[in-house]
């Protein structure tokens, strides 16, 4: 169901304390403190309120509907493992998570949906932890935001999938528009197809991607990784 946006409501109060993070005041520290001290996060971001992580699983699943066990995917922003559990139930298993809180990461290490946990921020800049050509598919969902992924890591994503492999994003729409992203995110998604790193597979539009939000699905294919 839709959130009703009323005082004295678990929607409510769920999506305003999802908010005061991607509000654009925090620095990279603060989120992290906000991050790790959110104990209600799968409270307030289950399924039917917060539906990025299974959008983002379903565009996996129809990039790759077969030999999926042997598909290995970095699930960017993986918080307490939500995508991976998402991909876990569609057959996938060599799953990997990166993210810069150690809390969530603990938190979703007791699930054991992921091989392998990376602590860290992904940036434009090239993560030492992380050869070029690693992974069949990178997959972000909820992870682009004010004060979040830069547009500029979206180079980094290129160099870690393989080539003909799949970088999946999913985000709410209206971030698309937010000063960080507005003309640099995007845009650079175009500027990355017309140097020849990937192409658009897919761009759609959602709906209920975080209570009555609509969120939007990118798929690309990543055709080389020389930037």
């Amino acid at each position: 169901m839709p959130c009703k946006f009323t005082e004295n409501t678990e929607d409510a109060r769920a999506f305003q304390t999802n908010a005061k993070v991607f509000s654009g005041g925090m620095d990279k520290v603060q989120i992290i403190d906000y991050y790790n001290m959110w104990n209600d996060y799968e409270k307030d971001l289950q399924p039917g309120r917060y539906n990025g992580p299974a959008y983002a699983a379903e565009a996996i699943d129809r990039s790759f509907p077969s030999n999926k066990d042997t598909v290995l995917i970095l699930d960017v922003a993986a918080g307490t493992g939500l995508v991976g559990e998402e991909l876990v139930k569609r057959g996938f298993k060599e799953i990997h998570a990166l993210d810069p809180s150690e809390s969530m990461l603990m938190k979703a290490k007791k699930k054991n949906v992921y091989k392998k946990l990376l602590c860290e921020f992904v940036n434009p800049e090239p993560s030492p932890t992380i050869e070029n050509d690693t992974y069949h598919c990178v997959v972000c969902s909820g992870g682009f935001g004010s004060g979040h992924i830069p547009a500029g890591a979206l180079r980094e994503m290129i160099r870690i999938t393989k080539p003909g492999g799949m970088i999946v994003v999913v985000m709410r729409e209206e971030y698309l528009n937010i000063p960080e992203y507005s003309d640099s995110l995007e845009p650079l998604m175009k500027q990355l197809q017309n140097e020849g790193l990937w192409m658009c597979i897919e761009r759609s539009v959602v709906h209920k991607y975080f209570c009555d939000k609509h969120g939007v699905i990118f798929r690309y294919r990543v055709l080389h990784r020389h930037l």
